[in-house]
């Protein structure tokens, strides 16, 4: 189960390009006879699904399944009020994003009034845990051991997608966000679209998402900063303290 899982998880951050047999290989650290075989398995339970090209990619029954997760009070019942605040408030497109394995998915993008817009991350969109801010935060929150497993994972995807974001690059941006407590995406994913993140917790300490902002270059200035950083702290903790009301207090 934790090996079919972990493909699974490294086919969905391949995102549209799809995954290769030899980079899922290389990511789980598994013979190639058994990649194939989980493969296989995978495609007959309609979680994955394999092109003419041989590129693997989520199936119909991820969708399925991820509809009826939405349905659950949870997350972005608890954030979604503040997404569209932080939009209204900066301007800029507000996003909210969840882990899933060594993979973050983007569950909702509220856009600002601003004309110009970043493009980098929508709804229903995946990428390595670490690329992007709100990934990015998500990834430094979690413990050493666990943040080099994911790193070790993803190394493949990153190499072939994302060749701005070396290993020693991506260690270093896991340093300066938990020195910051937020993360800052400076254009590495799409050139002039950055981004800010800050990781957002359970009560209990377990990571629940992170709440990000996305804009282009000019509207990240340097002196602009301490108030997109303001707000964004603040909405994380409007949301975090709904995360710790009852369920059906948050409902009401």
């Amino acid at each position: 189960m934790d090996r079919a899982l972990l493909l699974l998880s490294l086919i969905g951050a391949s995102g549209d390009q799809g995954a290769t047999l030899a980079g899922l290989v290389a990511g789980t650290g598994l013979n190639k006879a058994t990649v194939r075989r989980l493969a296989l398995a995978l495609i007959r339970a309609g979680m994955a699904e394999q092109d003419a090209g041989s590129r693997y990619y989520l199936g119909a029954q991820m969708q399925v399944l991820g509809a009826q997760a939405a349905r659950r009070p949870g997350l972005i019942a608890a954030a979604s009020e503040s997404v569209m605040r932080l939009a209204q408030i900066t301007g800029d497109a507000a996003l909210l994003s969840v882990r899933r394995g060594a993979s973050s998915l983007c569950l909702m993008r509220e856009e600002g009034s601003y004309p110009l817009r970043s493009h980098a991350l929508v709804a229903g969109q995946t990428h390595p845990l670490g690329v992007g801010a709100g990934s990015l935060a998500m990834l430094a929150a979690l413990p050493d051991d666990e943040a080099a497993t994911i790193l070790r994972a993803i190394s493949p995807v990153l190499a072939d997608s994302f060749p701005a974001l070396t290993h020693d690059r991506m260690r270093d941006l896991i340093a300066r966000t938990r020195a910051d407590g937020v993360a800052l995406n400076p254009g590495l994913v799409i050139e002039g679209s950055w981004g800010l993140g800050i990781a957002l917790n359970h009560p209990d300490g377990r990571l629940a998402g992170a709440l990000s902002i996305a804009t282009v270059e000019a509207r990240m200035r340097p002196d602009r900063l301490p108030d997109l950083t303001r707000h964004l702290r603040a909405e994380a903790a409007r949301i975090e303290a709904r995360l710790a009301q009852p369920t059906k207090d948050r409902q009401t």
